[in-house]
């Protein structure tokens, strides 16, 4: 049985092949936490899974995949014709695209994601939304975080729950590094990721999924889906 892949502060993670695939390196980042099988071939070669494109090493594996991820979240259509809204190719990925990916297999299955957008929030603002994210965010469930400049946003990072400690951890995949994203940072628009301060948004669990558990293990009715 494979291993689990597992994040955390101080742990090196693998770097983003392309300027434009940071969001595409956190969504394969995303799936191989959640899916064993999947990390094992990425770093391995094995088991070939059906559909995984060829590379023969870990590091050509991950940048097919990512170039693959990029197919489907900037693709025109979704399966069943519909379209896709447009998004320049130099700012990567889509959050509507990585939103989509998160709920198709890169994140535990049947969670639910809403995006949520940060830029023009106040101090206020600021910090529930840091503490929502905080509240949200688990094992599987991760966010993406989008950060930038005052003009457009330029960077995604994927954010993980941390050591219980309300602070978030986060994977940079330009330096293939985790390291942790405090409130006071993360507030003060000074969150230093890849050279990038602004918060501009990010596409977090809704925490249905956990809240419709929960009400199940209570005895509770759980509200309609």
């Amino acid at each position: 049985m494979a291993s689990r892949y597992r994040l955390s502060v101080g742990a090196t993670g693998p770097l983003q092949q392309s300027p434009v695939s940071c969001g595409s390196a956190c969504l394969t980042v995303a799936r191989m936490l959640v899916d064993p099988v999947f990390a094992a071939w990425v770093q391995t070669g094995q088991p070939r899974l059906p559909g995984t494109p060829p590379g023969a090493t870990q590091q050509e594996r991950f940048a097919a995949y990512e170039r693959l991820v990029m197919r489907r979240t900037n693709r025109l259509r979704w399966s069943g014709g519909r379209l896709n809204a447009p998004w320049p190719h130099v700012l990567g990925t889509p959050p509507w695209g990585a939103r989509h990916e998160l709920e198709n297999g890169a994140a535990t299955e049947g969670t639910r994601y809403a995006i949520a957008l940060l830029r023009l929030g106040g101090h206020d603002a600021l910090v529930t939304a840091y503490d929502r994210v905080v509240a949200v965010v688990t094992d599987g469930e991760p966010a993406l975080l989008y950060v930038g400049d005052d003009q457009l946003p330029r960077h995604v990072v994927l954010v993980l729950p941390g050591a219980g400690d309300r602070i978030l951890d986060v994977y940079d995949p330009a330096m293939g590094v985790v390291r942790v994203l405090r409130r006071d940072e993360f507030v003060e628009r000074h969150v230093r990721l890849a050279g990038w301060d602004m918060p501009w948004m990010v596409v977090q669990p809704t925490g249905e999924r956990r809240e419709r558990a929960a009400d199940y293990a209570s005895g509770m009715d759980p509200a309609p889906a």
